[in-house]
């Protein structure tokens, strides 16, 4: 490398004009001024619309619409204060007419559905009920309350009543299930039976089997599997909820403990790795062989894939001597390459080691930095729940919209907005015998109403602005806080007190602006591939082979760019960190630096991510396997796990992502930490060459090793 005198230029030949250097720099500047002021501006500008939007979904929207089921007059079943409040369960009056096509558009049963306190327990049809009346009254005071009003007797024929829909025209033995009257369905002799009957009259004159009335409950089914499935996991959360504990508090010590055990293990855990590819590529090579030289000489082998096309038995594939001989020639250039990688990169993985090393001695000085991450997941909570409720009241807001639906289908009029209250007068109700008015969903024509596309539009974007905000807040207090320890030339004497909390107060006092436009950047990105990936499930169908391939372009770029900004905008945090400078400022002297060192940046980017990655495995791993072990009671000598669990894969799940997710904050310090301290030593080549006025920062390992290096360089 070449030395520069003390306070000169560096000259960056192909990344634009002269960097100039301060000689009496010793760490993070602390004479700072607000950077990017306009974006933190606008940013808070959409933090106070992002409340007044929060406000106003608020004052339109009710979540009950969600939670309680809604008769055909868009009235909740059980909501207190109501004719319905000891109504708690729905009842529809036709079952069979919920196998309509119309259900999946309207997400409705095209039937008449009101609110009932109980399930009818037995079979019974309108025109038996009528007859047997005028013998036993009760017979109508237990039918009545399946009708949409009591009267003192049944006033209508049967003909009048299908006409103005007020009672359903049979009942038959029902159960409440997720707070809707569904067939009583059991088995007798292998035979699905409901009330021990396998035929039964539906009330107009037609014979209905079970199957057929089991496939109307399904079509009804489709739409409330998730909350069936839901309680249950609610269940087992209820019963796991403390050994879900137990496992993430392990995951967390063990998350710690492998953080101490880098300093000493960097190094051989990665060798073992290395080691280990080598092997596996050299066995894959012999097996290769081995299959190879085992087709010699059989019928068929010496065919090219060329030859036999393209197969839907991939076995056929494997019958050939030129696909092993294929395979055999892939791993053997894979094999060169990482011994070729390892002989010429050796010194530079030397001082990758050397950094996974430097950063665990970091983070033993300023141990303050592995609490950040759960002041991240308050935030990142806050920003997810206030996103969720936001989401929701927006999409219970307005009045209730009732449509036209005819149980066959075949109304000219069916999906028009109607009155209920007039209905039946209309010439609608004439012009289609048996159509309904039914509730169909909450909307409005209001100003507010006709935007509520666009706010949960608006709404997304400040969520994805906001969360991205979060993170580079964490990084960039994570840098400042790593750049003081690096900066200090005797450590840990020079350290700063509490350097965490001063970096987090200078990123907020002063870098608000930077952050907010970093993660403006990223949030766009975002926001573009969310659109993207909407279009194409919407319009799957319906795309040619061409507008596809486009399409997989546009998102494979936006992938892409979204990794290159993010990597970009990590290091360009360390820099507004170290220097105070703007966001722009920071990602092109980020950019330029990391281009000065391109292969060094390429190397220790893989080791790193390469030695985190494993302790995010072995973390989640073992944690995952002991909940396995507890969940599937494999291990009752030892302890005693849950029993009588829906799906043990619930709890077990939440542990191994929990888990994994708890590595992932504890490694993420350690990522940044390694990120600020190799920005950090990159500064630290280009400013200083080792003499008394201008000393090293690194630590004597890192020096140890570039001095090495020096002398290498200078005998070649």
């Amino acid at each position: 490398m070449t030395e520069e005198p003390p306070g000169s230029d560096l000259e960056d030949e192909n990344f634009g004009s002269p960097r100039t250097f301060d000689p009496d720099f010793k760490g993070p500047v602390a004479d700072r001024s607000c950077t990017d002021v306009l974006c933190c501006i606008i940013f808070i500008l959409f933090i106070i619309g992002y409340i007044l939007l929060g406000l106003m979904a608020w004052v339109h929207g009710d979540p009950r619409r969600v939670a309680y089921p809604t008769d055909s007059n868009g009235h909740f079943c059980g909501q207190k204060g109501t004719p319905n409040e000891n109504k708690t369960i729905l009842f529809y009056f036709n079952l069979f007419s919920c196998t309509s096509p119309s259900l999946l558009v309207n997400l409705q049963c095209p039937t008449t559905q009101i609110c009932v306190s109980k399930c009818p327990e037995k079979f019974l049809t309108y025109m038996e009920m009528y007859f047997m009346y005028r013998t036993r009254e009760n017979y109508w005071s237990y039918y009545s309350q399946f009708c949409k009003a009591a009267s003192a007797k049944p006033v209508k024929a049967f003909t009048q009543l299908l006409l103005d829909d007020d009672c359903p025209t049979a009942i038959f033995p029902s159960r409440p299930f997720l707070q809707r009257c569904f067939p009583d369905f059991s088995t007798k002799n292998g035979l699905l039976t409901i009330g021990n009957k396998t035929t039964f009259n539906d009330g107009s004159g037609k014979t209905r089997n079970v199957v057929e009335l089991r496939a109307a409950a399904n079509g009804v089914n489709k739409i409330l599997d998730a909350r069936a499935i839901g309680m249950k996991v609610f269940e087992d959360y209820a019963t796991t909820w403390y050994w879900i504990l137990i496992g993430l508090t392990i995951a967390m010590l063990l998350s710690w403990m492998f953080v101490i055990l880098l300093r000493v293990t960097a190094g051989f855990l990665f060798w073992v790795f290395i080691l280990g590819v080598i092997g596996i590529l050299a066995y894959g090579i012999w097996h290769c062989y081995q299959e190879y030289s085992k087709l010699q000489g059989k019928p068929n082998s010496h065919l090219s894939i060329y030859n036999i096309g393209i197969q839907t038995d991939i076995s056929m594939y494997f019958q050939l001597k030129q696909t092993w001989f294929t395979f055999m020639i892939i791993l053997a250039i894979l094999e060169v390459i990482v011994i070729v990688m390892l002989i010429f990169l050796r010194d530079r993985i030397r001082v990758s080691i050397a950094l996974l090393k430097e950063g665990s001695k970091a983070i033993g000085y300023i141990p303050s930095t592995l609490i950040y991450p759960v002041l991240t997941f308050i935030f990142l909570s806050i920003c997810i729940s206030y996103w969720a409720v936001t989401a929701v009241y927006l999409a219970t807001s307005g009045t209730p919209i009732y449509k036209v639906i005819a149980p066959e289908g075949q109304c000219e009029h069916e999906n028009k907005t109607c009155d209920p209250e007039i209905f039946n007068t209309t010439e609608i109700a004439k012009a289609c015998p048996g159509a309904h008015c039914n509730f169909a969903f909450y909307g409005g024509k209001s100003l507010y109403h006709q935007y509520i596309t666009t706010f949960q539009i608006v709404n997304l974007f400040i969520f994805l602005w906001l969360i991205n905000f979060v993170i580079a807040l964490g990084q960039c207090t994570l840098a400042g806080a790593f750049a003081s320890y690096y900066w200090a030339l005797k450590k840990p004497d020079d350290i700063p007190p509490h350097p965490l909390f001063t970096a987090f107060g200078r990123a907020i006092r002063y870098h608000t602006g930077s952050l907010a436009f970093g993660s403006l950047i990223l949030a766009t990105i975002q926001m573009v591939r969310l659109v993207l990936q909407y279009l194409d499930n919407r319009l799957k169908d319906a795309q040619s082979n061409i507008s596809r391939f486009l399409q997989c372009c546009l998102k494979c770029c936006f992938w892409c760019l979204e990794h290159v900004v993010k990597f970009l905008n990590r290091h360009a945090y360390v820099m507004i960190a170290i220097y105070g400078q703007n966001f722009c400022r920071s990602a092109r002297d980020a950019f330029n630096l990391l281009m000065r060192n391109v292969l060094k940046v390429a190397v220790m980017d893989r080791v790193t991510e390469f030695v985190l990655t494993l302790g995010k495995i072995l973390v989640a791993g073992c944690i995952g396997i002991l909940a396995f072990l507890l969940f599937t009671e494999r291990i009752p000598m030892i302890v005693e796990g849950p029993t009588s669990l829906n799906y043990y894969w619930v709890p077990l799940l939440t542990v191994i992502i929990g888990s994994y997710l708890i590595a992932h904050g504890f490694f993420s310090v350690y990522a940044m930490c390694i990120d600020t301290i190799f920005i950090c030593f990159l500064e630290d080549l280009e400013r200083n060459d080792g003499s008394t006025a201008r000393p090293y920062y690194m630590s004597q390992s890192l020096l140890k090793i570039m001095s090495k290096q020096s002398s290498q360089t200078k005998k070649q």
